[in-house]
């Protein structure tokens, strides 16, 4: 289990579950179950949960069999027909004889914390999440592929750094994650009902709120820095979008 700091109530934001072989079964087969998986926008917290698994687990899979991985991911971005097995695995409908491993994003708060089923192999959850793209529609599969990809690369904790770099974003809270443009019209103070604001009104409503929290305006010293932060990432994310 690999969590950020956080205490209070908990919740269930993002969760998978995968149905696989057993350690001692000569047959390696692999299954999808329950997905919920918000992507909408993506990459959503469903998208940063099976970038979570995919980081938590490439680094334990044989190197020898990470360029097919790579090649697996490609080949469903486009839609392709994977043939079965792959990767010493077939991937298929029935369960009988699986056992079963169940990964969560936790949100407690403003923060989140990871969840992952210590059961089956590294290379099984890989594959789990990857096929979880299978079931996607095309254009979002083509967002998150790459992703996945990206996060096959991580090493180091899953912490607010790992999710503000799989996302591409800066901020790592749950409503930046959820909504990024929500978000980021609240940060700025839009009122309610703000859909697109000009690029002239964004950039007036940061500065006011960059000088609102500014230490030498009266900002606490001590947040300051995160706000900054957290008001640059919601300019940025308003003005490309």
């Amino acid at each position: 289990m690999t969590t950020t700091e956080t205490s209070g109530p908990s919740e269930v934001l993002a969760e998978v579950e995968f149905w696989h072989s057993r350690p001692i079964t000569p047959t390696r087969r692999l299954s999808l179950g329950g997905l919920n998986l918000p992507i909408d926008p993506t990459p959503g917290l469903g998208g940063i949960l099976l970038g979570a698994i995919v980081a938590a687990h490439a680094g334990s899979v044989h190197e020898d069999l990470i360029p097919d991985v790579h090649r697996l991911i490609s080949q469903i971005e486009q839609g392709e027909r994977i043939v079965q097995p792959r990767l010493r695995h077939r991937f298929q409908t029935d369960r009988h004889g699986l056992a079963r491993s169940v990964h969560r994003m936790i949100g407690e708060n403003d923060s989140i914390r990871f969840e992952f089923s210590e059961g089956g192999t590294p290379l099984q959850h890989v594959l789990g999440a990857v096929y979880v793209l299978e079931r996607l529609d095309p254009s979002i599969r083509k967002k998150l592929a790459p992703m996945l990809l990206k996060a096959m690369k991580w090493r180091g904790p899953l912490n607010q750094t790992f999710v503000a770099y799989l996302a591409g974003s800066n901020a790592s809270t749950i409503a930046a994650m959820a909504d990024p443009r929500a978000w980021a019209l609240e940060m700025l103070g839009f009122p309610p009902g703000t859909v697109k604001p000009s690029k002239r009104e964004i950039q007036v409503r940061f500065r006011e709120s960059l000088r609102d929290v500014h230490p030498d305006h009266g900002g606490d010293s001590r947040t300051a820095s995160a706000s900054i932060n957290d008001l640059s990432e919601a300019r940025r994310v308003l003005l490309s979008s």
